[in-house]
């Protein structure tokens, strides 16, 4: 309904009639929202990684490199610097760098300023809205046009012609309107639809920080182990090299031999296959080495031709020996992964009730308040000033079942992010376990590849004495050189392996983001 007012009624009614619709959207917005309620799942009910204790103590190998002893330090927490731990201030630098430049950290920081933005947009929709208007307007009347136009009579005859037929607009008259108003318009989130809006986004918002977590921690793995395969690489290379050195050695030594008549074709052509095989694993080990260094520059945001090289080598890295283990109660709020799909679940189940307020009645209000005459001072004078107020109720009748399947298709939603939440969280578990199963193997291999590559040295030292002595020529002593520095090659390998399943032990416990100063 409309009514005009004059300028002493119109904005005290209209301030009762505010406190009456602040009442009224009160009690509407005191309503409960349509749709599931979120509640956090429960930690799974796991007492360990394994179906039987694992050892707390791994196999040392003393004597080399990486031997040391890891102990498994279950409860505690894990530290957000993980990387610190390793002992290489040149490896701090690297990872530092990654954090601040790489594009993947900031391209999830925008998605996550973006989801925030949005569900704070969406929270917006719990106000009313409020804008003015000003509608100046100048028209001209036709003068012949009957009625009360100027010029005619009520009966419609004629008492004037315009006689200017140059400037026939001068026989109408011009007329001046002003509109000014204010419009506030309100949509009650009677069912909750808005409320489950918000919470969706919000839940979004959640999903969008736990991956930014997730690629902070990744990232940082990532570093870490490439600096540690570009250690394992060097360390490979030279010894590749010495035993390609060793080969072709030998190859001289029995080309000699055989053109002497010592030695057959059949014994330089397997010597030569010796040494082509070498000389074959060199390029690869190169690719790999040059890979890894373009995949730094890559991780620090730097393009392939920048300058510089990381130089890592196992000689300035130290292998972690207190290893925290989270207990598996704190691994699911730990995991980022495992939080974003909790917050996809959560999303999900909002959206239920998104869909559900969807089939349910709509109701709006709004109302304006204003004046309007021909000269602006008279616009809040009497008869000038106006109200209005409307309220409005919708009910979809028949859609062709559009909005019940829409629900439908929400619930199911809802159990695939469920479901997705269960296998998240069945893979965070099985990562940990899978880790902690292959450190207590890489030590293992490691006094394996230690207890060989001594049995390599010791063996080369008496075949050293032996040539020394003259009880075995130089072909034997090359041959004993090739066994021993494919031991090296074994032994760096395991070594590679000791590092890089340390550093994913700390990747699969969450990686202490939530340790994290300033946090």
């Amino acid at each position: 309904m409309s009514r005009v007012s004059g300028p002493r009624s119109i904005f005290p009614r209209l301030r009762d009639r505010a406190r009456v619709c602040a009442w009224a959207m009160t009690a509407l917005l005191a309503g409960c929202a349509v749709g599931p309620d979120y509640h956090p799942p429960a930690a799974p009910h796991a007492s360990g990684y394994a179906p039987a204790p694992m050892r707390p103590v791994t196999a040392a190998a003393p004597g080399v490199r990486a031997g040391a002893a890891q102990r498994f330090e279950m409860g505690r927490d894990v530290p957000y610097a993980w990387w610190t731990r390793f002992g290489s201030s040149r490896l701090d630098a690297l990872v530092a760098r990654a954090l601040r430049n790489n594009p993947n950290i900031s391209s999830a920081q925008s998605a996550l300023r973006q989801a925030q933005e949005m569900t704070a947009a969406q929270r917006g929709y719990d106000y009313p809205t409020v804008g003015a208007q000003f509608t100046p307007q100048r028209q001209l009347l036709a003068g012949n046009l009957g009625g009360n136009s100027p010029g005619i009579q009520g009966n419609g005859t004629i008492i004037q012609t315009c006689q200017n037929t140059s400037a026939p607009y001068n026989c109408g008259v011009t007329y001046n309107m002003y509109l000014s108003q204010i419009a506030v318009g309100f949509v009650p989130d009677v069912f909750g639809a808005n409320a489950r809006q918000v919470e969706s986004l919000q839940a979004q918002a959640d999903t969008a920080r736990f991956q930014m977590e997730a690629a902070t921690i990744t990232l940082a793995d990532n570093v870490v182990a490439a600096a540690v395969q570009e250690a394992s690489l060097r360390a490979q290379i030279a010894a590749t090299r010495r035993l390609v050195d060793a080969n072709d050695q030998s190859l001289t030594i029995v080309r000699a031999r055989f053109r002497l008549g010592d030695a057959m074709r059949a014994d330089v052509a397997a010597q030569e296959l010796a040494l082509a095989q070498a000389r074959q694993q060199l390029p690869p080990l190169r690719k790999q080495l040059a890979q890894t260094r373009d995949l730094l520059r890559a991780l620090v945001g730097d393009l392939p031709d920048a300058r510089g090289d990381t130089g890592f080598d196992f000689a300035g890295l130290t292998l972690p020996t207190d290893l925290p283990v989270s207990l598996p109660s704190r691994l699911v709020a730990q995991r980022p992964d495992v939080r974003a799909a909790e917050a996809q679940m959560h999303a999900a189940s909002a959206e239920v009730g998104v869909a559900i307020a969807a089939r349910l009645p709509q109701f709006s209000i709004d109302a304006a308040a204003g004046g309007i005459a021909s000269k602006i001072s008279q616009m809040y004078f009497t008869g000038g000033p106006f109200w209005v107020v409307t309220g409005n109720v919708a009910q979809t009748l028949f859609d062709g079942g559009t909005l019940k399947h829409h629900e439908r298709a929400a619930k199911a939603a809802l159990r695939q992010a469920q479901d997705q939440y269960r296998a998240t969280v069945i893979a965070a578990f099985q990562n940990v376990a899978d880790t902690l199963h292959a450190l207590q193997a890489d030590a293992d291999a490691l006094r394996a590849a230690a207890d060989a590559e001594r049995a390599a040295a010791a063996a080369l030292a008496v075949t050293q004495r032996q040539y020394d002595a003259g009880y075995v020529n130089r072909l034997a002593l090359l041959a004993s050189r090739q066994s021993y520095e494919q031991a090296v090659v074994g032994l760096v390998q395991a070594q590679t392996a000791r590092y890089t399943d340390t550093a994913a032990l700390f990747l699969a416990l969450g990686g202490g983001w939530w340790n994290r100063p300033g946090r």
